[in-house]
């Protein structure tokens, strides 16, 4: 999408996240606010009172930069705060302010999240600011914010209110906003059935070090027709997977084998939801597609394709209840329902690095009764003979997952039994 938005009016690419935010439920019908300041000098911003659910490119406000207000609304009541951000950083040419749950949460209870609980999160988002309460509106409110922003924050959390990303485009600012408030939740529900493991400095930059960056590309792409209904089914599902809150923007992988151990992979830096079939990465041979660059995870997919012949599509992702297991480092009981059994099997856990290039520890084990794994301060790794088969598990254990978060509140679990479990295992295998 980011490399659509020059062609985009500032009121469109407005109308585009300000649909995404309230769809999501990460604002209220009156709740947030988007700005955009284009290369002539003039503020594109959301009107004040007006449905956030049936906004119109027509609704779009726009602040002149001589001050004179054009639109048939009121601007934002906060566009004082966005302008006051946009003075002190020069550099950033979008804001998004909202109140979604698990940032409020943080804000009302005055404390700044933990960035490192995910590598991911510490990249998009970086440190994270705070700006004192002020009422909404006012210079003062105005003069704390963008105080914050002034001390290089991209990222802050307002006391008692919300929070304000902001970014070099709009797609940018909302990354770090969703990005944000998914560590949020994350936090709040490791929280219920535990306390959150952190990175330390240098296990991110490890990480962060060990990622491949120069893939061998091939001379020659053949792009067959069964080929292009593979990125068809990608693009599908990883829209799908956003879709229900399974990958986010800045998150999510999916891979599927398409000859032998050739696969299609989505690529690195690609805005998850508005992925299209020509971003996905063809990799035959272990080289990939000219002027792409595939998943930072590619040397796992390929080492799995090679390593189990049953095994046709990988996806490799965040759903937040599952990684609330994943930075408590705490084991995911898939003995819940039968489906849950009968699905996953087991849920294994291991340890950050383990999915890093050349560490085998992930390909050995996975297995037909091992189908997945929760990869401590990552991700979740699904594996399955077809995409289909691959995602419905990913759904069924991010459902346990929800069961088991949400259980903790009503008392001990009562898993079903070795017997039980040895009645599903005669029955179905």
């Amino acid at each position: 999408m980011e490399r659509n938005l020059n062609l985009l009016h500032p009121r469109d690419q407005i109308i585009m996240i300000i649909n995404r935010i309230y769809q999501k439920g990460l604002t209220t019908t009156s709740g947030g606010n988007i700005s955009i300041m284009d290369e002539s000098g003039d503020m594109w911003v959301t009107p004040s009172g007006v449905d956030k659910g049936s906004l119109k490119p027509s609704d779009i406000m726009c602040v002149k930069a001589d001050g004179t207000i054009v639109g048939p609304h009121k601007p934002s009541m906060e566009y004082p705060f966005h302008k006051a951000i946009y003075v002190e950083r020069p550099d950033l040419k979008s804001v998004v302010h909202a109140h979604p749950p698990a940032l409020v949460a943080f804000s009302i209870v005055r404390q700044v999240p933990n960035t490192n609980v995910i590598p991911q999160v510490k990249t998009v988002c970086g440190p994270i600011g705070y700006a004192k309460y002020h009422i909404p509106g006012s210079n003062e409110l105005g003069d704390s914010i963008s105080e914050q922003f002034k001390n290089g924050f991209d990222s802050v959390i307002m006391e008692n209110h919300g929070a304000v990303l902001g970014g070099k485009n709009v797609i940018k600012a909302y990354e770090r906003f969703e990005t944000l408030e998914f560590a949020c939740r994350t936090l709040i529900n490791s929280k219920i059935i535990g306390e959150p493991q952190f990175l330390t400095e240098d296990q991110i930059d490890t990480f962060n070090k060990q990622i491949p960056t120069d893939y061998p590309k091939m001379n020659e792409v053949v792009y067959t027709s069964d080929e292009k209904g593979i990125r068809q089914e990608i693009k599908n599902m990883v829209r799908r997977a956003c879709d229900q809150g399974l990958m986010m923007s800045t998150y999510g992988t999916i891979s599927v084998r398409w000859n032998n151990n050739d696969f299609l992979i989505t690529p690195t830096d690609a805005t998850r939801w508005d992925i299209q079939e020509s971003d996905i990465v063809q990799v035959k041979d272990g080289k990939c597609e000219a002027d792409k660059v595939p998943s930072r995870s590619t040397w796992l997919h390929q080492k799995i394709y090679e390593m189990h012949p049953e095994i046709n599509a990988i996806i490799l992702t965040q759903p937040e209840y599952l990684m609330a297991y994943g930075v408590t480092h705490k084991k995911l009981d898939v003995r819940t329902i039968p489906e849950s059994w009968i699905f996953l099997q087991d849920m294994a856990n291991v340890p950050f690095g383990s999915h890093f290039t050349n560490n085998n520890t992930l390909p050995e084990l996975i297995s037909k009764d091992n189908p997945g794994a929760i990869i401590e301060n990552d991700s979740v790794l699904m594996t399955g003979n077809s995409l289909l088969q691959a995602f419905d598990r990913l759904e069924v254990a991010e459902f346990s997952a929800k069961s088991l978060v949400m259980g903790t509140s009503l008392g001990a679990f009562a898993p079903m039994s070795d017997g039980e479990i040895d009645e599903l295992r005669k029955a179905f295998f």
